[in-house]
C-alpha cells in the first residue's frame, strides 16, 4: 500500500520503473502503435492520407463495390464519421459511388484510376515503414505478433 506521504526521489529516466506497465497488453500495444504511427503519419502525408483514410482506400481498393455499411463494420467506424471521409475522398477524385448491383438502395464504393494508384503507392510506403518499425522482429515473429494482436481485437467482437 502506498503511503499518503511521499518522498521525492531524484532518478534518471533510465532508472524509472515501468516493469508493471510492461506486463499489460494495452500498454505494450499502445507503445508499439505509437512507434508505427510516428513513421506512418509523415509518410502518408505525401499522399494526403491520414491513417483512417489509408484504411478506407485500402479496403475499397481490395473490395470494389463495398458499401458504406460494410466499410463501417470492418473498420469499426461510426457511420457519421465515415460520411465526411467518403465525401472528402470523392471530392479529391480518388473515390466514386456507383449503384450497387444487387441492392438497389445501396451505393457501391469504387476507387478511380488515380485513387487506385494512390492506394498502391501508399500501400507500398506502408509496407516499407512497417518493415522499418518492426525491424527487430524476424518475419515469423512479425506474423505471430499480427496474429496475436488480431486475436485480441477480434475476440472482443464476440463479446
Amino acid at each position: 500500500m502506498l503511503s499518503s506521504k511521499t518522498q521525492e526521489v531524484s532518478i534518471s529516466d533510465d532508472e524509472v520503473d515501468t516493469s508493471y506497465l510492461k506486463t499489460l497488453v494495452g500498454y505494450n500495444a499502445r507503445r508499439a502503435a505509437l512507434t508505427v504511427i510516428s513513421l506512418f503519419v509523415p509518410r502518408m502525408a505525401e499522399f494526403g492520407l491520414r491513417p483512417v483514410d489509408f484504411s478506407i482506400l485500402s479496403v475499397i481498393g481490395h473490395n470494389p463495390g463495398i458499401t458504406s455499411k460494410q466499410l463501417c463494420r470492418v473498420l469499426d467506424l461510426l457511420p457519421p464519421n465515415l460520411v465526411g471521409k467518403i465525401g472528402a475522398l470523392e471530392q479529391a477524385g480518388v473515390l466514386e459511388r456507383r449503384p450497387h448491383p444487387s441492392d438497389g438502395r445501396a451505393l457501391g464504393l469504387h476507387l478511380t484510376a488515380s485513387g487506385y494508384e494512390r492506394m498502391r503507392l501508399a500501400e507500398r510506403a506502408a509496407f516499407e515503414l512497417e518493415a522499418e518499425a518492426a525491424g527487430a522482429l524476424t518475419a515469423a515473429e512479425r506474423r505471430t505478433l499480427i496474429r496475436l494482436l488480431q486475436k485480441v481485437y477480434e475476440g472482443q467482437a464476440d463479446s
